[in-house]
């Protein structure tokens, strides 16, 4: 075990860091990112002090194989942009950058000073940016050039612990993000890991804090449980957390209210594992991979059986079924074709199958509708009525009222 020290304003020496070997650490190289460690060393070469940082770090010292590699480094999104051609800068006022290698995505960031607070955007060193990240265990800095981890939090020992532990002041840390407190609650419930009462205690006082929160990102983290291989142990503490309800404030409520509900709704997370099939390093199934809606189908196939009136026709069920699974499920708002999917999937496991007549049939009556509206208007203005202004927006892909070439052959298949 090594040390790293830094001279202070007063001439002494002080302890800083603590550096672990490769025989200490314990991680496997062969799990580090190739990819990765080519930008780090990149960088490295370029003259900027970089790290393979955050969650990979974490899973990498647990044994586990990371699904993303962050990076951090002293360069400047300017210079970083300037060392890969392959890349692009993101964010507004937290500039970041992606460097791209095929399909995958590699964030990395620049040192952030706490001159502005922990959620501020000066540049700063690595000692400053260690202090900005939100638990020990994700505050630990990987140089795969040297195989070494630098320790300035306590990280290790905690890990080894087992314990996760704020590095923010309790008073400051979820009233600055109060995501947080579901990413503490993901955390020790993903790892077996234990929560300090004093953060429990915070987290129940703090919780109304979520309800401010924009639901693009309540939608990024409840795409994180699912797809997690622990998502059932994360849904049940989040829930006894009293968390849950800012995610899925209906499921909450009626896992609450319904035992029934609530056993059958856990047990769809469980089977999300698909008895045990999830890959040994930690990783999603190929079936979640490769099928957008799988995952999903997990929050909406237990409501949906207590709602759907099966003596309906189809193309009226489908609709109702999608605007009741969408309602369900705010404040998240997925990608529409990802919800048909797995509205679409409920029906096929009930033997009812949609077919795009169905779905067509909806398009049809929408926009048979519409211009019932329009011929209304024109009658209004040829009367001498004024006319109301209709204003052309652009909508998503995802809110279109009739699929793309892509979606339908998500939900329809090549040969329907």
């Amino acid at each position: 075990m090594r040390y790293r020290y830094s001279t202070e304003e007063n001439g002494r020496v002080k302890k800083i860091a603590v550096v672990y070997t490769e025989n200490e650490h314990g991680i496997n190289f062969a799990d580090v990112d190739g990819e990765a460690v080519s930008i780090v060393q990149r960088l490295k070469e370029a003259g900027h002090e970089s790290y393979i940082v955050g969650g990979a770090v974490r899973d990498l010292i647990l044994g586990k194989k990371p699904k993303d590699f962050d990076i951090a480094s002293e360069a400047n999104p300017a210079r970083i942009k300037k060392l890969f051609r392959n890349s692009r800068i993101i964010g507004r006022r937290f500039r970041l950058v992606h460097v791209y290698f095929g399909p995958r995505i590699f964030e990395v960031s620049t040192f952030r000073s706490l001159k502005d607070g922990p959620t501020g955007n000066t540049f700063g060193t690595v000692r400053d940016d260690v202090l900005r990240r939100d638990f020990t265990m994700n505050a630990l800095f990987y140089d795969p050039g040297q195989k070494i981890v630098v320790d300035y939090v306590g990280g290790m020992k905690d890990i080894r612990a087992k314990k996760v532990k704020p590095i923010i002041p309790l008073a400051m840390i979820f009233k600055d993000d109060p995501v947080r407190m579901i990413r503490a609650v993901k955390y020790a419930a993903a790892t077996g890991f234990n929560l300090s009462l004093a953060v429990k205690w915070k987290i129940k006082s703090d919780s109304p804090l979520l309800g401010s929160v924009s639901p693009s990102r309540l939608t990024e983290e409840i795409f994180k449980v699912i797809h997690s291989p622990a998502a059932v142990r994360i849904v049940a503490a989040l829930d006894r957390a009293g968390l849950y309800a800012y995610l899925q404030p209906e499921a909450a409520k009626l896992m609450k209210e319904n035992p029934s509900f609530r056993s059958r709704y856990l047990r769809s997370m469980a089977a999300l594992d698909r008895d045990g099939s999830r890959p040994a390093d930690g990783g999603q199934p190929p079936y979640l991979r490769n099928i957008p809606g799988e995952a999903l189908g997990a929050l909406i196939n237990d409501y949906l059986e207590d709602v759907v009136d099966w003596e309906k026709g189809v193309t009226e069920n489908y609709k109702e079924s999608f605007a009741a699974a969408r309602r369900f499920v705010l404040p998240m708002n997925p990608p529409r074709f990802e919800l048909a999917f797995a509205v679409r999937r409920f029906f096929s496991v009930h033997g009812v199958t949609v077919k795009k007549s169905h779905v067509a049939d909806l398009s049809g009556r929408r926009r048979a509708s519409r211009s019932a509206d329009n011929e209304a208007a024109e009658n209004r203005s040829a009367e001498g009525e004024p006319r109301r202004k209709r204003r052309s927006k652009k909508k998503p892909i995802s809110d279109n009222n009739e699929h793309s070439p892509v979606d339908k052959e998500m939900l329809f298949g090549k040969n329907e």
